[in-house]
């Protein structure tokens, strides 16, 4: 197993001038728990729009055609911000950035919950994808510049944050329903707790500036191979996971048919899941290895959708989500720790061409999931992200860096 120690390659400011090597272990954990308290925090804007797309559906009277079409301005947002996000970051700071873009990605979700009729729920959309995406790319580039801090892999407990973001954010949407709470006060409330967690942790971000040298011949010319293959398999992993948020609660509603507040049981089931492997996924991989972890989980991706079409009854459904959240756990985290550390391209700007290829899965996959369903069933459709899980598991083995 390799690791990837590349304090050198920062330029430290602030509290520890020389150099973050001199830092004491408890100022690094603080570090840790304020970036980790960042993914928590967009995990909980993420969550609760999530949480709330059957009501919003249902609000606006709208079909699963008319969902699948809204729900586009996500990825449209997201193209319109990923060739600045890297750029942003590596120009002004991760440090810099982050704040703002966590504001207005606040900003943006209690925008959606304002809307009343399509086009104003399709720009809420557009503008949480640009939001969003300036987040992503400035949040994981402080997760690889943390993990740099210190001697094993972190990454995947980052996002296992997010996920339990995720889950916290499925109950307090449950919540929210049984309350009979509006969706504009809910996500009032939410952006107003990140907001909090923006300002009790903001000093502790990484406040550094990379010093490698790009090879500008080689990123002009061509893109770059490794970044576009761990691209395409974190959009096979995206695109599976992107179902489960936004779809979830409509599978559970429509086709297994659960009573009342428990259409959130899929979704819920599989946060956990999710946010439980994501803490255990960085021993699994120092002990077996990324491309064996990689590889399974794929199988495990493909083997919980399967399952979930051909068993469509609330307990099997609800183990089937499950197995899928574990199947999605380490493999986002893994790709971004790699892409992050690539010898010529700043972190920044490796994480753009990566994590914005995944996020066009995660935010196309489930558009187009609509689509199918108005054609084929809602079954069908899973049955076709499933496919995804093996061409991950065939895709890992041209991955070198997961040697």
């Amino acid at each position: 197993m390799q690791y990837f120690n590349f304090i050198g390659q920062y330029k430290a400011k602030g509290k520890y001038k020389k150099s973050y090597r001199d830092a004491k272990e408890s100022y690094l954990n603080r570090i840790r728990w304020a970036v980790s308290l960042f993914y928590f925090g967009m995990g909980l804007c993420f969550s609760s729009w999530a949480s709330r797309i059957p009501t919003i559906k249902a609000d606006l009277h709208l079909s699963d055609g008319q969902l699948g079409t809204i729900l586009f301005a996500l990825p449209v947002g997201q193209l319109i911000m990923m060739i600045f996000s890297g750029k942003l970051v590596t120009r002004f700071g991760s440090h810099r950035v982050l704040p703002l873009a966590v504001l207005l990605y606040t900003i943006s979700l209690t925008n959606i919950g304002l809307a009343h009729n399509s086009w104003q729920l399709g720009l809420g959309l557009v503008f949480f994808g640009v939001s969003g995406n300036l987040t992503n790319i400035a949040l994981n580039t402080q997760g690889v510049y943390t993990e740099g801090l210190f001697k094993r892999t972190i990454m995947s407990s980052f996002h296992g944050m997010w996920s339990l973001a995720g889950f916290s954010g499925a109950l307090v949407g449950l919540g929210m329903l049984t309350l009979k709470i509006t969706t504009y006060s809910h996500f009032l409330i939410v952006g107003a707790i990140v907001l909090l967690l923006v300002a009790l942790n903001l000093k502790y971000l990484v406040k550094a500036k990379e010093t490698k040298r790009p090879d500008k011949k080689k990123r002009f010319n061509k893109p770059d191979k490794s970044l576009i293959l761990l691209g395409v398999i974190g959009f096979c992993s995206m695109a599976s996971e992107g179902i489960m948020f936004d779809w979830s609660g409509v599978y559970f509603k429509d086709i297994v048919k659960a009573p009342g507040s428990l259409i959130v049981l899929g979704y819920t089931s599989f946060m956990i899941m999710m946010a439980s492997g994501r803490f255990f996924g960085d021993r699994l991989i120092n002990k077996f290895g990324r491309k064996t972890v990689m590889q399974i989980s794929g199988v495990m991706i493909s083997t919980g959708l399967f399952m979930a079409v051909l068993l469509p009854y609330i307990i099997p459904c609800t183990i089937a989500f499950m197995i899928v959240g574990v199947g999605v756990s380490t493999v986002i985290p893994t790709l971004y720790s790699i892409a992050g550390k690539h010898p010529t391209i700043p972190t920044g700007e490796a994480l753009t061409a990566v994590s914005s290829v995944s996020f066009l899965g995660f935010l196309m996959g489930p558009p187009v999931i609509g689509h199918i369903a108005e054609v084929f069933g809602l079954q069908f459709s899973f049955a076709f992200i499933g496919m995804f899980g093996i061409l991950i598991a065939f895709l890992v083995k041209k991955v070198k860096e997961m040697e």
